[in-house]
């Protein structure tokens, strides 16, 4: 995610819709989960992610940004889900199939993960949604 290029504007339809036929369902799973879990969050494609809603951080150096609270991406080898700021390693134990890294949680399809526990994470990163984040260094 950190370090990809900004894409040109792309509706969160025809980003779906690129996908092959075995990511697409799973994905639109996901995108309509999202939005029903967290409906007032705003959806749109940045850096190549499905993503929803914006946050601002500041860092103590004085550098500042925006950037998504959630975001989905179809990689080679897994899906990710982008938690924005928050740390998931509070849901390693709940989502065993599941690599968890840095605000990200990776899985090879949709059935590897408990989707009650996605929605908790669903709901904990939009938490952020219009707000200023300090990362810690």
């Amino acid at each position: 995610m950190y370090g990809k290029r900004p894409t040109p504007p792309v509706e969160p339809e025809v980003w779906l819709a690129a996908l092959d036929d075995v990511r697409r369902p799973q994905l639109e799973a996901l995108d309509a989960r999202i939005r029903a879990v967290a409906p007032g969050m705003r959806r749109y494609v940045d850096h190549g992610f499905l993503s929803y809603g914006r946050y601002t951080y500041h860092y103590a150096s004085g550098r500042s940004g925006e950037w998504m609270c959630i975001a989905l991406a179809s990689n080679k080898a897994y899906i990710s889900l982008y938690a924005g700021p928050m740390g998931v390693e509070a849901y390693t134990d709940r989502l065993p199939k599941a690599s968890l890294g840095r605000g990200c949680i990776r899985f090879k399809r949709i059935d590897d993960v408990d989707l009650d526990v996605i929605d908790d994470v669903i709901r904990d990163a939009a938490a952020f949604d219009g707000k200023a984040f300090e990362p810690q260094r």
